[in-house]
Order: C-alpha cells, then sequence, then structure tokens
C-alpha cells in the first residue's frame, strides 16, 4: 500500500525486541507532513525507541518504516532524510559555535562560502546572532540548546527527531523554549517529532499527540481530544484524571446513561449510549470537572454526592480538595480560588460539601472483559 501524500513518515507493524523485552509491538503510526507529532509517555513505554528506529540507529524485527514514501526500514541514518536533537545537545566542546553548527555541511563537503551564509542564516533563525566565536562552555543551558538545533536545521532536513530535548532546562528557560520551539516549526515548515512525558509541554507544543504505553500506542490525536476524550483509562489517568468509579449501566434516557456503583451511588454520563444496559464500565471524571458547595445546589444536578472534607491544599490560583465519600471512595476536586462556592478559607476538615459536576464530563471505559450480567 503506497504512503498517502499529506503522510511524511509511517511506521506500519513495526516490532522491537530487547532480548526478552519487548519494546514496541507491531506498532503503527502516521505522521503528517509538517506537523508537531509529540510521542507522550512513561518512561519505558518505547518513545525514545521508535525515534531511533525512525532514526536508523535502531533497526525493527519486523515492519516497515516509511519515510517521505520510500521504505527505509534497511537505510543507514546518512541516507535518511532525517536529524535528531538529544536531551544533552552533544556538541563538540574543542569547537566554536560556528564550527559546531558547521560540522554536518563540512562533511558534505560544500563549498565554504554557502557554509558561512547557511550557519549564519540558521543562528539568526534560533536568535544567536554575534555568538559564532563563542565555546559551548561560555554558553548558558538555552543558548546550547539553540545551537544543538541550528547544527540540526542548517542541514534542512525533511523531519526533526526531538528526543526530551528540554529536560536539562530550568522550568522558565523550558517554558520559553517551548514556544520558541513551536514558533520555529511554524516558520520552517519541518516536521517535528518530539518526545518527552511531560503532559503540559505535550499539550502545549503539539499539533498532535501519541500517547504510547508499553511499547502500544493507546491514543493519537489532537491535544484537546487526548486531554478531554481520552479513550482509555491509561490515558486518562497520564493525563491526569484521579477520581475513577467501578459501574454497572443501569439505564439510558434522554438525560443521558445511568450508572450505578456496587455501594448504590448512582452517576450520570451524556455520551454512553452505546453500552449495553447491565454492562460493566469505569466511569471518570476530572478533579477541575467537580464543583463545591456548603449547601446542596438548587435545582439538584444529576450527579451529585455528599462528602466529607479530609483534605484542602492551597496552590496557589487554586485549591485542591480531598474528600471522603459514604462508600468509602474519596474524590478529588480543584476549584479556581475565584470561583469556587466555599468561604475564602476553604472548609474545615471534616465539614460536609457537596460535589457535583455535569453528565458531558463523565468519561466512560467500557471493561473490556464487559458482558450484560
Amino acid at each position: 500500500m503506497d504512503q498517502s501524500p499529506d503522510c511524511i513518515v509511517e511506521l506500519r507493524n513495526v516490532s522491537k525486541r530487547y532480548g526478552a523485552h519487548t519494546a514496541l509491538e507491531e506498532f503503527s503510526l502516521a505522521v503528517r507532513r509538517g506537523e508537531f507529532l509529540t510521542l507522550l509517555g512513561p518512561s519505558g513505554s518505547g518513545k525514545t525507541t521508535l525515534l531511533r528506529l525512525v532514526a536508523g540507529f535502531e533497526q525493527p524485527q519486523a515492519g516497515q518504516i516509511l519515510i517521505e514514501g520510500r521504505d527505509a526500514s534497511a537505510l543507514p541514518p546518512y541516507r535518511r532524510n532525517v536529524n535528531t536533537v538529544f536531551q544533552h545537545y552533544a556538541l563538540f566542546p574543542h569547537l566554536d559555535v560556528l564550527c559546531n553548527v558547521a560540522f554536518g555541511l563540512e562533511q558534505k563537503k560544500l563549498p565554504k562560502e554557502e557554509i558561512r551564509r547557511r550557519v549564519r542564516s540558521i543562528l539568526d533563525l534560533v536568535e544567536l546572532p554575534g555568538k559564532e566565536d563563542r565555546s559551548p562552555h561560555q554558553l548558558s543551558g538555552g543558548e546550547k540548546q539553540r545551537v544543538a538545533l541550528a547544527r540540526a536545521l542548517v542541514l534542512e532536513p525533511a523531519v526533526l527527531l526531538l528526543d526530551e530535548p528540554l529536560g536539562a532546562l530550568d522550568q522558565k528557560l523550558r517554558q520559553q523554549m517551548q514556544m520558541e520551539l513551536k514558533r520555529l516549526r511554524e516558520r520552517l515548515g519541518i516536521t517535528f517529532i518530539f518526545v518527552t512525558h511531560d503532559q503540559e509541554e505535550a499539550l502545549v507544543m503539539s499539533d498532535r499527540i501519541a500517547v504510547i504505553n508499553q511499547g502500544r500506542l493507546e491514543q493519537v490525536g489532537s491535544s484537546e481530544e487526548i486531554y478531554e476524550r481520552p479513550r482509555t483509562r491509561f490515558v486518562a489517568e497520564f493525563m491526569g484524571v484521579e477520581n475513577f468509579f467501578e459501574v454497572s449501566c443501569v439505564a439510558h434516557s434522554e438525560q443521558g446513561t445511568r450508572f450505578e456503583t456496587a455501594a448504590g451511588l448512582k452517576l450520570w454520563a451524556a455520551n454512553s449510549r452505546d453500552l449495553p444496559e447491565r454492562s460493566t464500565a469505569t466511569l471518570a471524571v476530572r478533579p477541575e470537572a467537580v464543583r463545591l458547595s456548603l449547601a446542596p445546589p438548587d435545582p439538584p444536578p444529576l450527579n451529585l454526592l455528599q462528602g466529607e472534607m479530609l483534605e484542602a491544599i492551597y496552590e496557589g490560583g487554586s485549591r485542591r480538595w480531598s474528600l471522603g465519600l459514604p462508600s468509602g471512595e474519596r474524590i478529588v476536586a480543584r476549584e479556581s480560588n475565584t470561583a469556587s462556592a466555599l468561604p475564602a478559607n476553604g472548609a474545615a476538615r471534616g465539614a460536609r460539601v457537596f460535589l457535583f459536576w455535569e453528565p458531558h464530563k463523565s468519561l466512560v471505559f467500557p471493561r473490556q472483559d464487559s458482558h450484560p450480567a
């Protein structure tokens, strides 16, 4: 099957093993031309292995890797139109900035004037003009990162692979570089494949996110899709959902789908009409979707529970609340300080609190082994 014209990299049923360990298992993913795609997952999920396979540093045991429509599975790195930026930069300490950036062009034996022109142009692009004569030890962390980017971009690759390149930077500089990378990709139109385990970083930077778990693709979609509409419990948990209830589907109605827990809690979801009645599922809700009140809301919402205040944590612009339910379960809520219905100083430990959320904020994940009772 031919590669789609808007697809620049495609992995088809790729498997990679290291001895008894399976890093990737029949993994398939299509990367669109010109997009910023982030590979997101916990340590050991297979993100870096996938990047190294695309770069040609590793070979798959099975499957195909297509780059620009060409089967690149057996091609060495220098014959692939891709380049890689690593977390630790790998700059040559004995070379100045200009020579570090020019190194790849010199290996291609380009004319000296063209090398100098391209190097100065890319240094302007990454906002390092006038730093050509500096040694790596004279640069800040952010400047070293820019040099590493310039060295990769000056070769004009079709795809730039970035393996946690911001991991060594402090938070403020990391946030600044996130926006600079995003703007740089938009200006150049180059495809970026970016590896991170940081959920916020992925949400901020990406056109699409591919969530990987134990060598398998859990979900791929826009930042909003991954955050608002996770398809599996793993994606939901990894993207910050903390409240989960094991439920049975009771009935469908115009108001939505009613579920019930073993302890008798009645919960509602808006988009679960395809679930068979009496089937089992997991219903989840994000902490920021839960609202709190000291008095029962009027009119009462469909999802309305009563809990006991266990803990309140001040987080600056918001507060995080931990509440115990009569069923013995805990639920976590997070509210902006300006939007909370609770008193400015919160609610006392042990206070009775009502908690509620809209049915369309419920996330439902059918059990794989679910069947009507």
